[in-house]
């Protein structure tokens, strides 16, 4: 059975423009990636160094849901060591929301960032 896809709908002269919710995932993905202090995403909650994702597969450790054209985001981040988690999630968040209004014409209605976990850059695990 395929899966049920939702879209951003936005009406155009001659049509609509439909933005599937994996788009609006890769996007803040990337998004992510953008900030100082960001160590990646997590396709769990919890910290599992092994579940930590590289640039394969773009939009896990992101969730997005939508909902009659209203976005919420939410995004598992490991935080690099040292860094603020403060900062670095306010910024996750500010980066996210600005990449998904300017790149599809909606801003996200919540962007929720859990901080799962702190880990080292692999030079300095050794």
């Amino acid at each position: 059975m395929a899966e049920s896809k939702n879209y951003i709908v936005q009406p155009q002269e001659g049509g609509n423009i439909l933005i599937s919710e994996d788009v609006i995932a890769s996007i803040a993905s990337l998004a992510v990636r953008e900030v100082e202090g960001v160590y990646g995403l997590s396709a769990t909650q919890t910290l599992d160094l092994t579940a930590i994702l590289g640039k394969k597969n773009l939009s896990s450790g992101i969730r997005v849901t939508l909902q009659d054209n209203v976005i919420d985001i939410a995004c598992n981040l490991v935080v690099r060591m040292g860094q603020p988690v403060m900062t670095v999630a306010k910024n996750v968040q500010e980066s996210i929301a600005n990449a998904v209004e300017s790149m599809a014409g909606v801003r996200p209605a919540h962007v929720n960032v859990n901080v799962c976990g702190v880990a080292a850059p692999k030079a300095e695990q050794a």
